[in-house]
Parts: C-alpha cells; structure tokens; sequence
C-alpha cells in the first residue's frame, strides 16, 4: 500500500500520511518535491502580487502627486492661503524703462529631497488675482533726483505689505532688480539710485533686503532667468522615468571627464520685441570655438549656472546661450529698413534725375507693403510716397542684407557667435513678434510650419489693401489687431522669416517651433526665473531641519516603495532560511524513523538493535 507524506515540509509532530489502495509508493518523493515547489511558487507568487499592488499603489500616487503639483503651477486659480504656516513668500520688484512692476511669489515648505527645486508660484489676492502692481515713470527718470526714489518706490512695497502676512515680513526676501532704462544710465547714478533703496527701504519695511538684493541686471541675466521661467513652468526641470519625455544627453560644464548624464529636453526661447530680438536655449554639449577671438565673445555669451540647493549636485547644472540683438525687433527693423529706402531713393534721384516716392503721383513701389496699400516715410522735411506691391519673395530678397551675417562659422545676426543647436532633438518657443506675426492676421499661432505660414504670408501681402479693410472692419482678425499691424503685417512677415531661418539657421523643415503668447493661459515674466534662481539654497534650511529632527515619517510612507528590491531580496533570505530549517527537520524525522523501524525489526527477531551509523 502506498503512502503520501505531507511531512516533508512540516515539523515531526505535525507529521501525518495517507495510504490510498493501489498508489504506488514511488511517488512519494515525486509528490513531496511538487508541494515544495508548489508552497514555494505560492509564496513568491503571493509576495510579486504585493509588490505589484503596493508599488502600484504608491507609485501612482507619487505620479499623481508630481501630477497634480504639476498641474497646480500652471493652473491653480485659487486665493493663496495666508494662513498656512508652512507657505514663504518672495518678492521681485522689476525696474523696467517704462515703469516699475511688484510680484509677490509664494511657496510650500521644500519636500526635504535636494533633488527637486521649490515649487514657486504666483501669490493671488482673495479675489483670485494675481498680486501685482504697476507705477509708471521707469525708475531711471530720477537719475537726477535720487533721494526720490525710495518714495517712488514705497506704494508698490506697501501694496507687497499688505498682501504678505505680518509675521512673514523678515523671513520674505525682497528683490529690486532693474532693467533696460537703468543699463543706459552712467554708473555713478546708478549707484546714488541703489544707494537711496538700500538705505531708505530697511528702515520702513521689514522685508529681507540685503545689499545683493538691488542691482542692475544685464541683458543676459534677464534672458536666463526668461529661460529659467519657461523651463519651470513647462516641468522641463522635474526628472522623470516617463519613456515618453524627450530627453538630451547632458555634458555637465567642469565635469568634462565623467559620463554624460540623461535629463529632460529644456525648451528655447525666441523673443521678438519692436526694439530687439533676444535668443535664449540650452547647450548640452562642451563648444567648440573657431578662433580664440570666437571663444572670448563666447564667454560674453554662455551662461553656466547651477539651480540645485548643493553646490556639489550636477543635475541641476545648466549651459545657457543668451544673446540679445539691438535693433532687430520688429519695429526697428521697420525703421532702419525705411531709413535705407529713403536714402538710396533720393541718391538715385539724384544721379538719374528723377522724383520717384517724391510726389503721390509716382511712389516707390514697395514690394513690403500690402497691394495698393499706401504709406508715408517723413525725414528731414521731407515726404517719400510709397505704395505697396505686395511680393513676399521679393521683400525677403531686399531685407536679407539687414541680416549682417558673416562667412564666419557659427554666427548668427551681425556675425554674432551661436552655437550650433541640435535640430532634430530641440523644442523652441516663440513670444512677442512670432506669435503676432503668426495669429493676429494670418491666425496660424502655435505650431510653426515654414510652407504653411509662407503661403499664407504670400497670400495676404498680394491681397488688395482694400479687401483687407473690409476683412478688418467685420473682425474677421484677431481683437488686439489694428491698422497698423495690417499694414505692416507683410514686411514683419518677411522679417520674422528670415531672422528664424536666415539669421538663426534654422531649417525650414524645422517643426519643434510654437509660437505662443503666454504659457498654459498665463503670461511667464523673467520675474518668476530670477526668485527661483535666487533662492535656489533655501531648501537646505527645510533639508537640514528635517535631519535635525530625525523625523521617520517620510521613511514610513515611502521607504518600502523606494527600497522594495532590498525588502524582496531580505524577504528571499528569509524564506530561503525557513526552507533549509524545514528541511533539516525533515531529514531529523526521516532518520527518528529508520531507527524506530530496525528497532521493531530486531525486537520481532529477539535480536538486540543494533546501531545504525548516522551520517558524516
């Protein structure tokens, strides 16, 4: 009669078996070995489904939570909450040309993980709007008068006071940094100016304002932290395991002899203002430099700073080309191409005896201007007549000059260096002038195509001036659109076509441009990139706190899913050691009963037992 033991992995006193007729006994170890494997199998089954659903669990409310705050940066419209403890405010006075704006930013306690940045975002009032405010002259009208400029200043720092809570005022770092209009002034009455802010303001608010917190920004200051705004507000600095994120392989400046690190592709910026043109990206690779004159200009140009709270982390390192041309904005570029009109048609005059623009009755025909559109150039007393013809090529043709480019290598508008960007891996943005150039008559903003918006720009420039009119009288064009911008919607065209694809280098296969007014329906000031720049190590306060008081409580959450292969790997061992106990037992049992068994053989004989040898 066979019998199955079910011994195999239980203790001597859980033993118990059964003998079936007619099973034969050469299953037993065959039968013993399937339900080892088969309680082993359960186990690591039972233990992969926990794994499974506990990761799940966590890790989608670890993406969620990314989500979620991710979301809540660019759309969150709700009042801040003044009464949360936990929440620090920043505030950024931005000193333009034309008048001062007040932002007043706000932030969560850091999370404690020196890998992510403070998740700042704009404070809005109890009415849900954003806390800003605007004062007009620009700060630079009182270069003569600077003892007025604290008192210039206070409603603006009043209007921050009022908004931030009281028992926040020392602990809120107060930022006045000044723009294009101070640049201009000499140095010694930019001084007087900061000089009167920092003497003045300590004494009437209690803002954090030191003397590194008021100071005139260079040009390429205010494009990196434009840069660093977008960036941010786009998610483009947060890491991620998410196959589908475009990512770049990163050389981090000064670390030339270590691997290449993988991050998230950052966004470019094109800025098209009336005055100047300013281009901003991310060089992930070391540059090389043609000539050593080359590489000098270059230093002028490339930006390498470190937005991580410890010096000593490189994911946060980041190689910024900004370079800002003067004179290519839209309208200066109008001008100068209206001055160059004027002076080349009266010298031809001149020589060939003629009164061509002169006079209504024979005006140049300008191929920039709508067809049938009419226009004036007034210089020095005297009034050229135009009259548009309406050819897209052609305007391009006469503007290209106005490129300055150079045969030089790696240069761009008026043979400035530009490193080379990698076309097939790069995202750009296009503000101010590329997005009016492409929505506001023409209605194609957002994704840039070169032969979509050619053929469009082509069409309206050879539309007659007074269909145009007509189009515009019945709001067939944007709202903010006006007489101004029809008629000199075909030559911004032409001159936005070319400072991208002749200026820049651009292909015209080139897809990765959007052109945008604002960013997720809000405007991105340079302001939200110089508070995160700027208060970049206050996260090791939060950090270091956090280790001084040995809290668990970040451990308890979320340690298991971080740690979950050391946990499997421990849990194996475990279950290995349990195995081997089990089994030692079982050999124990199995010689308890061969000696049980020639005992009661010899005892049947009238023999006395004899010993049986154990193992070695």
């Amino acid at each position: 009669m066979g019998r199955i033991s079910i011994s195999c992995l239980l203790p001597a006193s859980w033993h118990f078996s059964i003998s079936p007729v007619g099973c034969p006994r050469i299953l037993n170890t065959t039968l013993r070995q399937i339900v080892v494997i088969g309680i082993l199998a359960a186990a690591v089954s039972l233990l992969y489904y926990s794994l499974v659903v506990i990761r799940n669990k966590y890790g989608r409310a670890y993406r969620d939570k990314r989500f979620h705050r991710y979301l809540a940066r660019v759309t969150d419209t709700e009042a801040t909450d003044t009464n949360n403890p936990n929440l620090n405010y920043g505030i950024v006075v931005d000193c333009g040309s034309s008048g001062s704006r007040i932002f007043v930013y706000c932030w969560p306690r850091h999370n404690g993980n020196p890998h992510d940045l403070l998740d700042i975002k704009q404070m809005r009032d109890k009415n849900r709007k954003p806390v800003v405010m605007k004062i007009k002259p620009g700060i630079s009208e009182f270069a003569s008068s600077p003892e007025k400029v604290s008192d210039y200043i206070s409603p603006l720092l009043s209007f921050a006071a009022e908004h931030v809570p009281r028992a926040k005022h020392k602990e809120t770092p107060l930022y006045i940094l000044c723009t294009a209009g101070m640049r201009i002034l000499p140095e010694s009455q930019q001084k007087a100016i900061l000089e009167d802010l920092l003497t003045d303001i300590p004494v009437h608010f209690d803002f954090l304002f030191s003397d590194s917190h008021a100071e005139v920004i260079s040009g390429k200051q205010e494009g990196v932290y434009a840069w660093i705004g977008i960036n941010f507000v786009l998610g483009r600095f947060e890491h991620t395991d998410d196959e589908d994120e475009a990512i770049v392989e990163v050389h981090v400046p000064g670390s030339e002899n270590k691997e290449a690190i993988f991050r998230k592709r950052t966004v470019g910026i094109l800025d098209m203002g009336g005055v100047s043109t300013q281009i901003a990206y991310e060089v992930p690779k070391t540059v090389s430099f043609a000539s050593s004159q080359q590489e000098e200009v270059a230093k002028n140009l490339l930006a390498e700073f470190n937005l991580g709270c410890d010096a000593h982390q490189t994911e946060h390192v980041y190689r910024v080309y900004v370079a800002t041309f003067l004179g290519f904005g839209g309208n200066a570029a109008r001008q100068r191409y209206e001055d160059s009109l004027f002076t080349s048609t009266v010298l031809k005059n001149r020589l060939l005896g003629k009164q061509t623009g002169m006079t209504s009755d024979s005006p140049y025909l300008d191929p920039c201007l709508p067809l049938d559109a009419q226009d004036e150039i007034q210089q020095n007393g005297q009034t050229m007549y135009l009259r548009g013809t309406g050819d897209f090529n052609l305007c391009r043709e006469i503007i290209q000059p106005f490129m300055n480019k150079t045969n030089e290598t790696q240069t761009s508008l008026n043979g400035v260096y530009q490193p080379a960007v990698h076309f097939q891996n790069s995202e750009f943005y296009g503000f101010s002038e590329f997005y009016y150039c492409t929505e506001d008559v023409l209605r194609m903003g957002g994704d840039y195509n070169a032969a979509k918006f050619t053929k469009a720009a082509k069409d309206y420039c050879a539309t007659k001036w007074s269909v145009l009119r007509e189009r515009f009288d019945h709001g067939l064009y944007a709202s903010h659109a006006d007489l101004h911008r029809l008629k000199y919607q075909c030559f911004k065209s032409a001159w936005m076509y070319e400072v991208f694809h002749s200026g820049f280098s651009f292909p015209v296969s080139y897809s990765n441009l959007k052109t945008a007014l604002q960013v997720y329906d809000k405007e991105v000031q340079w302001t939200l990139g110089a508070i995160l720049y700027r208060t970049r190590f206050l996260p090791l306060r939060d950090i270091q706190q956090e280790n001084f008081r040995g809290s668990h409580s970040h451990w308890r959450s979320f340690s298991f899913v971080y740690n979950h292969y050391l946990f499997f790997v421990c849990f194996l061992v475990v279950l290995l050691s349990i195995l081997l106990y089990l089994l030692r037992l079982r050999r124990i049992h199995r010689r308890m009963l061969r000696n049980s068994s020639s005992t009661s053989l010899w005892m049947e004989e009238g023999l006395p037992p004899q010993k049986i040898a154990g193992p070695l």
